[in-house]
């Protein structure tokens, strides 16, 4: 009965274990705010005040163009980067397809 306690207890460390790993799927990029029609053609330091213009209109959707390979994230919470309009930063969150949930974004 002991052995089955204690097989028991260990499955569970490990199955949190594995848990709490599997959870940390954050991921910081290095890249420019810019907006989604705009994207990787003002993705620089030219293109910060069209893409606060175009920001600043309600249908315009904010991205994050990564330095490494041009690629266009959808930001799913824009108010995350709210003041950052049109900046090179590098934004840490959760990346799934082409879009990222930002956690925390620094100015470069």
């Amino acid at each position: 009965m002991k052995k089955i306690l204690l097989l028991c207890i260990a499955l569970s460390v490990l199955f949190v274990l594995v848990l709490s790993a599997s959870a940390g799927d954050d991921k910081t990029v290095n890249g420019w705010v810019t907006d989604a029609k705009c994207g990787a053609k003002d993705a620089n330091a030219k293109g910060e005040a069209c893409a606060k213009k175009c920001l600043s209109k309600k249908d315009a959707k904010m991205v994050v163009v990564t330095d490494d390979d041009q690629k266009v994230l959808n930001v799913d919470n824009p108010a995350a980067l709210k003041g950052h309009e049109g900046h090179h930063v590098a934004v840490t969150g959760d990346v799934k397809g082409d879009s990222i949930h930002v956690e925390s974004a620094k100015m470069l």
